[in-house]
């Protein structure tokens, strides 16, 4: 469970940068509001998440999952440029977060 906490955490963590755009610097009500809304249940679902996931892991997955679906987002439709480097290092966030996952609980 705590997993899927944390993917839908780092989903709002999407939400949150975007409506943050949209505020434009907290001078529009209602993105204003959707901001703090999603601000405070990622960061909710983060701290439900470690509870029982490794802090540097679970950490790197939520930002890992924010910053990759935010720059998808900005480039998809909020009219942001793409090129081969953006989607190289979208592709090497994905792999680091993979690779952290995968290395376990190693010492």
């Amino acid at each position: 469970m705590a997993w899927v906490v944390l993917i839908v955490s780092g989903m709002l963590e999407t939400v949150w940068a975007t409506s943050l755009k949209a505020s434009e610097g907290f001078t529009k009500l209602w993105p204003s509001v959707v901001f703090v809304v999603s601000l405070v249940a990622s960061m909710a679902g983060l701290a439900y998440a470690l509870r029982s996931l490794p802090v540097g892991t679970a950490y790197a997955v939520w930002v890992g999952i924010g910053a990759s679906l935010t720059a998808v987002v900005g480039m998809v439709w909020l009219g942001e440029g793409v090129s081969v480097l953006k989607i190289v290092s979208l592709v090497l966030i994905v792999a680091g977060v993979v690779g952290l996952n995968l290395s376990g609980s190693e010492h």
